[in-house]
Protein backbone atom coordinates (compact mmCIF):
# COMPACT_ATOMS: atom_id res chain seq x y z
CA UNK A 1 0.00 0.00 0.00
CA UNK A 2 1.20 3.21 -0.98
CA UNK A 3 1.58 5.77 2.12
CA UNK A 4 0.70 8.94 -0.02
CA UNK A 5 -2.04 10.49 2.05
CA UNK A 6 0.35 13.42 2.83
CA UNK A 7 0.43 14.44 -0.90
CA UNK A 8 -3.22 15.97 -1.03
CA UNK A 9 -1.79 18.32 1.12
CA UNK A 10 0.70 20.11 -0.91
CA UNK A 11 0.13 22.72 -2.49
CA UNK A 12 1.87 26.43 -3.65
CA UNK A 13 1.61 27.56 0.02
CA UNK A 14 2.63 23.84 1.87
CA UNK A 15 5.58 22.77 0.69
CA UNK A 16 7.00 21.40 3.78
CA UNK A 17 5.39 18.77 5.35
CA UNK A 18 6.23 17.49 9.15
CA UNK A 19 4.55 13.49 10.17
CA UNK A 20 4.63 12.89 13.97
CA UNK A 21 3.60 9.83 15.99
CA UNK A 22 4.68 8.34 19.30
CA UNK A 23 5.56 5.12 20.95
CA UNK A 24 4.95 3.74 24.25
CA UNK A 25 1.10 4.84 25.58
CA UNK A 26 0.93 1.52 26.43
CA UNK A 27 3.47 0.15 28.81
CA UNK A 28 3.43 0.25 32.39
CA UNK A 29 7.02 1.62 32.62
CA UNK A 30 9.16 3.79 30.80
CA UNK A 31 9.18 7.52 28.96
CA UNK A 32 6.45 8.39 26.30
CA UNK A 33 8.71 8.96 23.37
CA UNK A 34 7.47 11.33 20.34
CA UNK A 35 9.28 11.46 16.92
CA UNK A 36 8.53 14.33 13.84
CA UNK A 37 10.22 13.62 10.82
CA UNK A 38 10.13 15.58 7.30
CA UNK A 39 10.92 13.54 4.11
CA UNK A 40 11.37 15.38 0.80
CA UNK A 41 7.72 15.41 -1.14
CA UNK A 42 9.68 13.01 -3.60
CA UNK A 43 11.00 10.81 -1.52
CA UNK A 44 10.23 7.37 -1.70
CA UNK A 45 10.96 4.25 -0.02
CA UNK A 46 8.88 1.27 -0.25
CA UNK A 47 9.79 -0.69 3.07
CA UNK A 48 8.97 2.50 5.42
CA UNK A 49 5.14 1.14 7.06
CA UNK A 50 3.65 1.94 10.31
CA UNK A 51 5.94 0.67 12.99
CA UNK A 52 4.06 -1.88 14.67
CA UNK A 53 3.95 -3.65 10.81
CA UNK A 54 7.63 -4.29 11.16
CA UNK A 55 9.95 -6.37 12.46
CA UNK A 56 12.25 -5.67 15.43
CA UNK A 57 15.31 -6.19 12.74
CA UNK A 58 13.54 -4.32 9.74
CA UNK A 59 13.02 -1.09 11.92
CA UNK A 60 16.21 -1.27 13.18
CA UNK A 61 17.63 -1.07 9.64
CA UNK A 62 14.85 1.72 8.46
CA UNK A 63 15.81 3.85 11.64
CA UNK A 64 19.30 4.43 10.43
CA UNK A 65 18.32 5.25 6.54
CA UNK A 66 15.15 7.50 8.13
CA UNK A 67 17.61 9.17 10.13
CA UNK A 68 20.33 9.84 6.81
CA UNK A 69 17.91 10.47 4.21
CA UNK A 70 15.10 12.45 6.49
CA UNK A 71 15.22 16.42 5.69
CA UNK A 72 15.15 16.61 9.10
CA UNK A 73 13.59 14.86 12.44
CA UNK A 74 13.42 15.69 16.00
CA UNK A 75 12.53 13.54 19.36
CA UNK A 76 10.67 14.64 22.46
CA UNK A 77 10.61 12.06 25.52
CA UNK A 78 8.15 12.56 28.62
CA UNK A 79 9.29 10.39 31.41
CA UNK A 80 7.23 8.11 33.66
CA UNK A 81 7.20 10.54 36.69
CA UNK A 82 5.73 13.35 34.34
CA UNK A 83 3.33 10.64 32.85
CA UNK A 84 1.65 10.37 36.15
CA UNK A 85 1.33 14.13 37.10
CA UNK A 86 0.14 15.21 33.67
CA UNK A 87 -1.59 11.71 32.34
CA UNK A 88 -0.96 10.10 29.25
CA UNK A 89 -2.99 12.27 26.64
CA UNK A 90 -1.31 15.22 27.62
CA UNK A 91 2.31 13.97 28.60
CA UNK A 92 1.94 12.13 24.70
CA UNK A 93 0.74 15.70 23.26
CA UNK A 94 3.94 17.43 25.35
CA UNK A 95 6.51 14.70 23.89
CA UNK A 96 5.38 15.52 20.29
CA UNK A 97 5.29 19.08 20.96
CA UNK A 98 8.70 18.86 22.09
CA UNK A 99 9.78 16.77 18.83
CA UNK A 100 8.54 18.92 16.82
CA UNK A 101 9.78 21.84 18.27
CA UNK A 102 13.36 20.28 18.29
CA UNK A 103 12.89 20.43 14.66
CA UNK A 104 15.51 22.72 12.89
CA UNK A 105 13.75 23.66 9.65
CA UNK A 106 10.81 25.34 9.06
CA UNK A 107 7.22 23.43 7.76
CA UNK A 108 4.29 24.22 6.35
CA UNK A 109 1.80 21.72 8.05
CA UNK A 110 2.19 19.29 10.67
CA UNK A 111 -0.02 15.98 9.97
CA UNK A 112 -0.22 13.72 13.47
CA UNK A 113 -1.20 10.32 14.11
CA UNK A 114 -5.07 11.02 15.52
CA UNK A 115 -3.31 13.46 17.98
CA UNK A 116 -4.89 17.46 17.83
CA UNK A 117 -2.15 19.61 18.42
CA UNK A 118 -2.42 23.41 19.17
CA UNK A 119 -0.17 26.49 19.82
CA UNK A 120 1.58 26.41 16.35
CA UNK A 121 1.68 28.60 13.74
CA UNK A 122 0.76 26.38 10.82
CA UNK A 123 -2.61 23.86 10.41
CA UNK A 124 -2.31 20.34 12.30
CA UNK A 125 -3.51 17.81 10.60
CA UNK A 126 -4.78 14.88 12.85
CA UNK A 127 -5.32 11.37 10.47
CA UNK A 128 -7.02 8.02 12.10
CA UNK A 129 -4.21 5.57 11.24
CA UNK A 130 -2.30 7.98 10.29
CA UNK A 131 1.21 5.63 10.51
CA UNK A 132 -0.60 3.44 8.05
CA UNK A 133 -1.15 6.07 5.51
CA UNK A 134 1.10 8.89 5.14
CA UNK A 135 4.71 8.44 5.06
CA UNK A 136 6.19 11.11 6.94
CA UNK A 137 4.08 9.89 9.87
CA UNK A 138 4.86 6.16 9.28
CA UNK A 139 8.70 6.97 9.30
CA UNK A 140 8.20 8.95 13.06
CA UNK A 141 6.41 6.24 13.98
CA UNK A 142 9.98 4.12 13.57
CA UNK A 143 12.28 7.02 14.68
CA UNK A 144 10.09 7.19 17.97
CA UNK A 145 9.38 3.20 18.54
CA UNK A 146 13.81 2.33 17.63
CA UNK A 147 14.64 5.61 19.98
CA UNK A 148 12.40 4.12 22.75
CA UNK A 149 13.32 0.69 22.49
CA UNK A 150 16.90 1.51 22.82
CA UNK A 151 16.13 3.19 26.06
CA UNK A 152 14.46 0.64 27.28
CA UNK A 153 17.12 -1.83 26.75
CA UNK A 154 19.81 0.37 28.43
CA UNK A 155 16.73 0.12 31.35
CA UNK A 156 17.30 -3.51 31.25
CA UNK A 157 21.41 -3.07 31.21
CA UNK A 158 20.20 -1.21 34.78
CA UNK A 159 17.30 -3.27 36.18
CA UNK A 160 18.20 -6.84 34.38
CA UNK A 161 15.52 -8.64 36.99
CA UNK A 162 12.61 -6.80 35.09
CA UNK A 163 13.78 -7.94 31.70
CA UNK A 164 12.84 -4.29 30.13
CA UNK A 165 15.21 -5.01 27.39
CA UNK A 166 12.49 -8.19 26.03
CA UNK A 167 9.04 -6.31 27.31
CA UNK A 168 9.97 -2.78 26.79
CA UNK A 169 7.82 -2.35 30.13
CA UNK A 170 4.26 -3.53 28.39
CA UNK A 171 2.39 -5.25 31.27
CA UNK A 172 3.22 -9.10 29.80
CA UNK A 173 2.96 -12.29 32.10
CA UNK A 174 6.96 -11.83 33.06
CA UNK A 175 6.78 -8.10 34.07
CA UNK A 176 4.11 -8.47 36.07
CA UNK A 177 5.71 -11.02 37.85
CA UNK A 178 8.92 -9.07 38.36
CA UNK A 179 6.67 -6.63 39.36
CA UNK A 180 5.19 -8.45 42.13
CA UNK A 181 8.23 -10.02 43.21
CA UNK A 182 10.62 -6.77 43.14
CA UNK A 183 8.20 -3.97 43.24
CA UNK A 184 7.61 -0.95 40.87
CA UNK A 185 10.65 1.33 40.60
CA UNK A 186 10.50 5.03 41.32
CA UNK A 187 11.20 7.04 38.49
CA UNK A 188 11.09 4.16 35.98
CA UNK A 189 7.36 2.62 36.64
CA UNK A 190 3.81 4.33 35.48
CA UNK A 191 2.70 4.40 39.76
CA UNK A 192 -0.76 6.33 37.57
CA UNK A 193 -1.49 2.94 35.59
CA UNK A 194 -3.65 0.32 37.70
CA UNK A 195 -1.42 -2.91 37.36
CA UNK A 196 1.73 -0.62 39.39
CA UNK A 197 -0.87 1.19 41.85
CA UNK A 198 -2.27 -2.48 42.82
CA UNK A 199 1.06 -3.95 43.56
CA UNK A 200 2.91 -0.04 45.04
CA UNK A 201 -0.61 -0.64 47.56
CA UNK A 202 -0.13 -3.90 48.19
CA UNK A 203 3.40 -3.56 49.39
CA UNK A 204 2.08 -0.53 51.20
CA UNK A 205 2.13 -0.91 55.27
CA UNK A 206 -0.74 0.50 57.18
CA UNK A 207 2.32 3.33 58.04
CA UNK A 208 3.13 3.96 55.03
CA UNK A 209 -0.90 4.98 54.25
Amino acid sequence: MALDFQDQFYSNKVKVIVGVDEAGRGPLAGPVVAAACILSRTYINKEINDSKQLTEKKREELFEVIKKDAVAYGVGIVSAEEIDTLNIYEATKKAMKEAINNLKVKFDLILTDAMPLKGFDVEVVPIIKGDAKAMPIAAASIIAKVTRDHMMEELGKKYPEYGFEVHKGYGTAKHMEALKKYGPIKGIHRFSYKPVAKVALGEMSLFDL
